[in-house]
């Protein structure tokens, strides 16, 4: 039985190690550190980079505890070594965190302290949640920018700077050198209490526990408090030795130098690093989360892909050279498909100019915005999310490596029942690929069971990415050629395909105009992701979303494998939510972000009239669906899910008239709705801009489908947020 009677206990479980806080004394430890360690149990993401935190909820005898986790990696040698010499980062920060305790500090306590018994498995540093709290570096880029008064007018600055100053001073005199005590690791407490403000010091992994600091080791600590004036530098000297001695010039200029040589400091390191930063950022092995597992060590460079349950996609762990290794043994079957995309690329040339020529030249009508999506263990809510959006039409995604299709084959009936379009999509792995007779016999039952509910069959996903097992475009078309033929026999399927992924019109042609006998894909498919970087609006080879969809439309009206007909089968934005996140860090955005650009890709790519259908993938999932399950407890819709319910109820049947003339930044689109009224949808791609209407506004909805109030009915301010103005019918009255 562990200790209880000291301030933690220890305990050791089949796959970890670690420590408790004496309060969590009746705590099911197995449970929580079950819960703790795995990432898809955090209830948020709170940062994401070198190390990964999270929120969750942990149950006690005494009732739930949020608490934040911070992950630390132990992989690579180096990493190895200092966590054997030194301990973990987990274990430092467990120790530090109780030594602040025990001097007084403010610090979010500690609850639990766990480390895996593998070398290079990870460590976690477990605490409880603040609330109510903002960084310190905020308040001091206001100040900076003379805007403190402004922003922050409820902090006093002399008692913040008298806080922070008191707060090195116990962690100096307590013997801790902090070695990171920066704006960014200070939180003060927003709540309305009065006196001086409350200030949590937090990031306490590289602090070291010394027997004794001189001066030259005090004021380099806290030379990352950017304080520049020389009025506040003697004041924080003044509150950080208090009654103890009085600061004298030395004292302050020692203080400035530091501060301005760490600030000059960081400054030449951006300035060095800058021009290799591209290159190294190529040549360095990438590391896989840590919950991804590791491929097997007997294989080969082709099949070291895995699954990954966080993002629901595979992961590939071969490194780039060893990529390079492999399509330079393919180099035939990549001469072949660079021999018929320059064969068809004048052909593909014309057809976009004329394409480009007739946009906005004519009326049509508007086209359907599907949903793509997989089966969730609560599904009746999930079926009664799909009818609120208002979606017609809906792909779902099958695995055929899957024994199982029971949930699948549920949700696609209830779908049929309720009158909705069904269409499947047949991914493929590197199992897959290389069993061509497990491929075959997967796509004839999936056939069998799922053409009484849909009639069309993407083929393929995602062919132009290694991970997802295909390495060259002539692996893919026998794959998809094998598939062709088993799918044919079944009356009034239709083939879609290739469902290359981002805008890489290479990528698309070649499978396109590379012939097999027996193949042709009725639909042509794109997984057509705007670069993953920006605004639907943003350039990439000197075309945005629109263009973009013209040139895979070129594409398909000039293979030789397919007819005209247009899908983008999946689309979206990832969220900055950890490793559910599809895309990396660098590519991600905020909620009301990824709801701007999720309205505007839909109103772009449809406004060009030559896309039949456009999915977003996928409805709800952590890092990009459009509702956040959360810890399972319930299903939250994000602002995404509004944006597209909102498109749906007020675009859908509608007939496109004409895209506006409008100046930069502002775009705006004339539709006819079902019902006979005139709408326009507008945005800015930049700052707000004041839009002149032909026609007065009767009524105005907002992007999430809210009704806004009208003051000026010929004018009407318009944001990155679509907005959908009915106008007045002709001979009405001015509203």
């Amino acid at each position: 039985m562990p200790d209880r009677t000291s301030e933690t206990f220890e305990f050791d479980l089949e796959d970890f190690t670690g420590e408790v806080s004496q309060r969590f004394a009746t705590l099911d430890v197995a449970r929580a550190v079950a819960r703790v360690v795995d990432p898809s149990a955090a209830s948020g993401t709170l940062h994401w980079g070198r190390n990964y935190l999270y929120s969750v909820e942990i149950e006690t005898g005494s009732g739930t505890v949020e608490a934040v986790v911070k992950q630390f990696r132990n992989q690579g040698t180096t990493a190895r070594l200092k966590r054997r010499l030194g301990g973990s980062k987990a274990a430092r920060s467990w120790r530090v965190a109780r030594a602040l305790v025990g001097c007084g500090i403010r610090t979010p306590a500690p609850l639990l302290l766990v480390e895996s018994k593998t070398p290079e498995g990870p460590s976690f540093f477990v605490t409880e949640q603040l609330r109510d709290f903002f960084e310190i570096r905020h308040y001091f880029r206001a100040l900076h920018a003379g805007r403190e008064q402004k922003l922050f007018p409820e902090i006093d600055k002399r008692e913040l700077f008298d806080s922070v100053a008191r707060i090195a001073r116990r962690l100096h005199d307590g013997r801790i050198r902090y070695r990171d005590l920066s704006i960014g690791n200070l939180l003060v407490c927003t709540a309305s209490e009065p006196g001086p403000p409350k200030i949590y010091l937090v990031d306490p992994n590289r602090a070291r526990l010394e027997r004794r600091l001189g001066l030259m080791g005090r004021m380099r600590d806290m030379c990352r408090l950017p304080i520049l004036d020389r009025d506040d530098q003697a004041r924080f000297l003044t509150a950080y030795w208090g009654d103890s001695r009085r600061p004298g010039s030395g004292d302050r200029l020692l203080f400035s130098v530091f501060v301005n040589s760490f600030l000059l400091r960081n400054r030449l390191k951006k300035v060095a690093r800058a021009p290799l930063s591209a290159v190294t950022s190529r040549l360095k092995p990438r590391r896989a989360h840590i919950h991804i597992p590791e491929a097997p060590r007997d294989a080969s460079s082709r099949d070291r892909i895995v699954w990954d349950e966080l993002s629901d996609q595979p992961h590939q762990h071969a490194g780039r050279l060893s990529r390079t290794v492999v399509r330079l043994s393919d180099l035939p079957a990549h001469l072949e498909a660079a021999w018929c995309v320059a064969r068809a690329a004048p052909s593909i040339r014309r057809r976009y100019r004329e394409l480009e020529a007739s946009l906005n030249q004519g009326e049509f009508g508007w086209a359907s915005m599907g949903l793509a999506l997989r089966p969730h263990e609560r599904m009746e809510e999930q079926l009664v999310a799909i009818e609120d959006l208002g979606v017609a039409h809906v792909l779902l995604r099958l695995h055929p490596w899957s024994h199982h299709h029971e949930s699948e084959e549920r949700l696609a009936r209830e779908l049929c029942a309720r009158g909705l379009t069904v269409a499947f999509a047949l991914p493929q792995t590197r199992e897959l690929a290389r069993d061509r007779a497990r491929w075959t016999d997967a796509v004839g039952e999936l056939a069998e069971r799922f053409t009484p509910y849909g009639s069309s069959f993407q083929i393929g996903q995602a062919i132009n990415r290694s991970k997802w097992g295909v390495w060259s475009y002539r692996e893919y078309l026998d794959l998809a050629s094998s598939a062709s033929e088993i799918l044919r026999r079944f009356d009034g399927v239709e083939l879609v395909g290739p469902a290359a992924i981002d805008f890489e019109p290479y990528a698309m042609a070649a499978p396109l105009n590379m012939r097999r006998d027996g193949l042709h894909f009725d639909v042509v498919s794109s997984l057509l992701y705007v670069d993953r970087r920006g605004a639907p609006e943003s350039l990439q080879l000197g075309l945005d979303a629109a263009k973009k969809a013209v040139l895979m439309r070129a594409i398909a009206d000039t293979g030789a494998n397919c007819d005209g007909r247009l899908w983008v089968t999946e689309f979206n934005w990832p969220l900055w939510e950890g490793p559910h996140s599809p895309a990396g860090k660098t590519v991600s955005v905020d909620e009301q972000t990824q709801a701007d650009y999720l309205a505007r890709y839909y109103l772009s790519v449809l406004a060009t009239g030559l896309v039949e259908r456009v999915y977003w993938w996928r409805l709800i999932a952590k890092g990009y669906g459009l509702i956040d399950p959360g810890d399972g407890a319930s299903l939250r819709r994000r602002p995404s899910f509004l944006a597209l319910g909102t498109l749906c109820r007020e675009l859908g049947g509608s007939t496109f008239v004409e895209q506006l003339d409008t100046a930069p930044p502002t775009r705006a689109l004339r539709l006819r709705h079902r019902d006979g009224d005139e709408i326009i949808v507008a945005w800015s791609m930049g700052e707000p801009v004041s839009l002149e209407l032909p026609q007065a506004v009767v009524e105005a909805i907002d992007r999430d489908g809210k009704r806004i109030r009208v003051t000026d009915h010929r004018r009407f301010e318009v944001s990155s947020s679509p907005v959908y103005l009915r106008l007045e019918t002709h001979g009405g009255s001015d509203a």
